[in-house]
């Protein structure tokens, strides 16, 4: 009986390969798809035997943690996976032991190889990367493995090549996304100070997060017809150089995606703005609390519980990633830093009823180093 389900497995991979179109990096060769779900089917490990398992006989499944670096909202993204992880432990009755294989790479690409393979080598029954170069790493070192990724906060998974479309991933690996929406981000820039008509883009080239959103803010400016100037930096160093550059270029605000390379180096830089009466706008929550003026986007709390239970519906449940689609989280929430809005001469309730037209709720922090658990 085994060997019949496992040829059946075998034939329906081979035949759906044949209808998938090239992909990228996402897609694989049919004799590729073909050799890993015969070794699934034959080692009797597929995912629903292996969730049939933990559902009857308390299996513990192991779950390989990468985070890329540390700052604010991927701190937070890792503490809430945990978190919903150690719920459904409890919940569920299905272990799910994250505690000795939590990783940081911290920015570092040779060290994130390193710790993908260690934790492949532990055999790990999952990846789960926050952000993009980890998400990328991660498939890299999986590749021809039968191990399913689920990655988190990746800006544009599609464009980052991890997946065929977003609601057909095409492989095994699928998660969570934190889209910015660009216009939204740039009329609130408006709106709050409607004679804007210089703007500063600051970002890392080297983070394919970027790439869209950054493509994005310019069609839409040029639309406008404001002028923009692009700095860039890949160290705290140089993204410090570059916001001094836009200070001297007299820009009348800043805005960066969700970039976490200008996130790590935002304690370095806001006072800068700040002291030239310059407002940065970003694309996420945690700019904020470092310093920035306004962060925009992804209520990252949830980003990590729903990452977590994506991992659950996979190990637990037996879902297939290569045809759960990507869950994109566009919250929409406008965050203020009450003491740089104060510092920049701005009243608080006139900036909030300048930005709510373009979000769904405005926040107020203020600047810390860390969100408080």
């Amino acid at each position: 009986m085994k060997k019949q389900m496992a040829a059946a497995v075998v034939i329906s991979a081979m035949a759906a390969v044949s209808l998938a179109g090239c992909g990228g990096s996402a897609a694989k060769t049919a004799g590729t798809a073909a050799a890993e779900t015969a070794a699934q089917a034959a080692a009797g490990s597929t995912a629903g035997e292996k969730a049939s398992a933990g559902a009857e006989g308390g299996k513990t499944f192991k779950v390989g943690i990468v985070q890329y670096m540390d700052h604010p909202s991927l701190n937070q993204i890792e503490e809430n996976i945990e978190s919903e992880l150690d719920k459904l432990s409890s919940d569920t009755g299905v272990a799910y032991d994250y505690k000795s294989y939590v990783k940081n790479g911290q920015g570092d690409a040779s060290t994130l190889n390193q710790i993908a393979s260690d934790l492949i080598a532990q055999d790990v029954d999952v990846l789960v990367p926050i952000a993009t170069p980890a998400a990328q790493i991660c498939q890299s070192a999986a590749e021809g493995k039968n191990l399913p990724i689920v990655f988190s906060a990746v800006s544009d998974p599609v464009g980052a090549k991890l997946v065929n479309s977003l609601d057909a991933p095409g492989a095994n690996i699928t998660g969570t996304s934190d889209p910015i929406n660009v216009e939204a981000l740039i009329n609130m820039i408006l709106a709050v100070n409607p004679d804007t008509d210089y703007i500063g883009l600051l970002y890392s080239k080297s983070e394919d997060s970027s790439t869209k959103a950054i493509e994005d803010a310019k069609a839409y400016l040029d639309e406008k017809g404001i002028k923009y100037i692009e700095k860039t930096g890949t160290t705290t160093d140089e993204v410090a150089s570059a916001a001094d550059a836009l200070v001297a270029e007299g820009v009348d605000a800043v805005f960066t995606p969700t970039d976490n390379t200008i996130q790590k180096a935002e304690l370095s830089i806001f006072e800068k703005f700040n002291k030239a009466g310059i407002p940065h706008y970003a694309g996420a929550d945690s700019f904020a609390l470092n310093g920035a003026f306004c962060g925009f986007g992804t209520d990252f709390a949830e980003l990590g519980r729903v990452t977590a239970d994506m991992v659950a519906d996979i190990l637990g449940n037996g879902a297939d990633p290569a045809s759960t689609a990507v869950k994109a989280m566009d919250d929409g929430i406008a965050t203020i830093n009450t003491d740089t809005c104060a510092e920049l001469k701005l009243d608080i309730n006139t900036v909030k009823d300048a930005v709510k037209p373009f979000c769904t709720s405005v926040e107020e922090i203020q600047t810390q180093k860390e969100f408080q658990k």
